[in-house]
């Protein structure tokens, strides 16, 4: 039955981290002016509750070859302290517009490779962030950490800065998958950061484990999930390597397609991976993300207040996000921008005192609408339309595209109210996909996103 499900609902789907999605954003409409109107609009309405602040580190002393970040590979390390004086520069315009410091709730350094950066200049960054130490303390703060190049000295430099998360990227302990991925990292280099972190004062260590890789076989997953269960990192993504080599770019080059598993056998990948974190205590969070019982983010999906950005799935639903660095993506809940994806320009436009937003997209009434729905859905497996600001004319529509999926089992329509099944959570990209009105409209004759399973 599940096998015949993969058959029937394997396709090319977004992984919903906005509404309306990337390749769907309306350029034309668009522009820097009303950009700077819809934040300091955002700003205005909630300051109180802070903002979450994301800055792209773009670079990486190598290519891991499964990668569709932006990023600059280099071994250079003399082109830190410029990028981070570009990126104090961006953080200025965002003050000036704003006519003050915004209270940063919560912040993440991602990348790229932010452990490419030494601490001291790491230290540097965030002291230009934040003027007050107080202020800083207040905040969540985490930071994307490599097996292989996470020191000590990172992880104490960072912890006396008021950071308490890391996530470390694992994707898999198999060294033939590592080698066609480009990312050698014995289970032992994963062990001493994880313990390394929670010595320097880390109360949440994050793996990242990818299933769908090169070579990988459900031995791999069973074997990997196996050794992450010595380490029990309180949080874990298990998700599905995304295959996108068209896009300009990434890195998706060192393997063929018939190296990849079937979808058949992603699926057993991840129900195996799924099975054995479920046994081993762990709560499964919105899609592809599982926590101990006792993280921040398992009682935040018991007390439903967990949000999904850019950044993943978080605790502080805060209504704007600015991201700071090259190809970073801003969110003032009513537009998204994204700076441009060019280090050079990046650091000329902002020198020059411009924002660097080279694209983005301002939400319609029915965006907005459409993106309240697909968030419930993705961070509580439902969604109502008991409230009047929830239903949209074409909703009686999405309800028919649904019943064929409730005839399967995967979810439950009920008066005013869709419930995904527990069966239905591995598929709730294609309950998205039913509300997502722009797609439906204007189905894309190339490939633009990986398969949904």
């Amino acid at each position: 039955m599940m096998q015949s499900l993969v058959n029937k609902y394997n396709v090319a789907g977004p992984r919903y981290t906005s509404y309306p999605t990337v390749p769907y954003w309306d350029d034309t409409s668009f522009s820097l002016k009303e950009w700077k109107e819809c934040l300091k609009r955002s700003y205005v309405e909630s300051k109180q509750n802070g903002i979450s602040l994301y800055i792209h580190l773009p670079y990486c002393e190598s290519m891991c070859t499964f990668c569709g970040c932006n990023k600059r590979i280099t071994k250079n390390h003399l082109v830190e302290i410029p990028y981070i004086k570009s990126l104090l520069i961006e953080w200025d315009l965002y003050v000036s517009l704003f006519e003050e410091t915004p209270k940063i709730s919560e912040l993440h350094l991602g990348g790229g490779t932010p452990t490419f950066f030494s601490s001291e200049n790491l230290q540097l960054l965030l002291e230009g962030l934040f003027k007050d130490p107080a202020e800083r303390a207040s905040a969540k703060l985490s930071f994307e950490g490599h097996p292989n190049n996470t020191t000590k000295n990172h992880l104490q430099v960072l912890s006396n800065l008021g950071f308490s998360r890391v996530s470390y990227g694992v994707q898999d302990y198999n060294l033939s998958v590592q080698k066609a991925i480009n990312r050698v990292q014995p289970f032992e280099n994963v062990q001493k950061v994880t313990t390394l972190a929670r010595e320097s004062g880390f109360t949440s260590v994050g793996h990242d484990i990818i299933f769908g890789l090169p070579f990988q076989t459900t031995k791999d997953i069973e074997n990997t999930i196996n050794l992450t269960k010595k380490l029990m990192p309180e949080r874990i993504a298990f998700y599905s390597y995304a295959h996108v080599p068209w896009i300009k770019g990434n890195g998706q080059r060192g393997f063929k397609d018939e190296d990849l598993p079937s979808p058949e056998e992603k699926k057993k990948q991840f129900e195996l991976g799924k099975k054995m974190l479920l046994e081993a205590g762990y709560v499964e969070i919105g899609m592809d993300h599982f926590a101990l019982p006792e993280d921040e983010l398992a009682r935040g999906l018991q007390q439903k207040h967990i949000h999904r950005n850019f950044m993943g799935y978080t605790t502080e639903t805060t209504q704007l996000m600015i991201g700071l660095g090259v190809s970073a993506i801003g969110d003032s809940w009513y537009a998204f921008g994204q700076n441009t994806k060019n280090i050079e320009e990046y650091k000329s436009l902002v020198e020059g005192g411009i924002f660097p937003i080279y694209r983005g997209h301002i939400l319609s009434p029915e965006d907005l609408t459409i993106r309240r729905h697909i968030l419930n859905l993705m961070c509580k497996f439902e969604t109502s339309w008991e409230d009047q600001h929830m239903y949209f004319p074409e909703l009686p529509d999405v309800i028919i595209k649904l019943a064929e999926m409730q005839e399967d089992g995967l979810l439950k329509i009920l008066n005013s109210k869709i419930e995904i099944t527990e069966k239905g959570r591995a598929f709730v990209r294609n309950v998205c996909m039913a509300f997502d009105l722009r797609l439906q409209r204007k189905k894309p004759d190339i490939k633009l996103f990986s398969m949904t399973i």
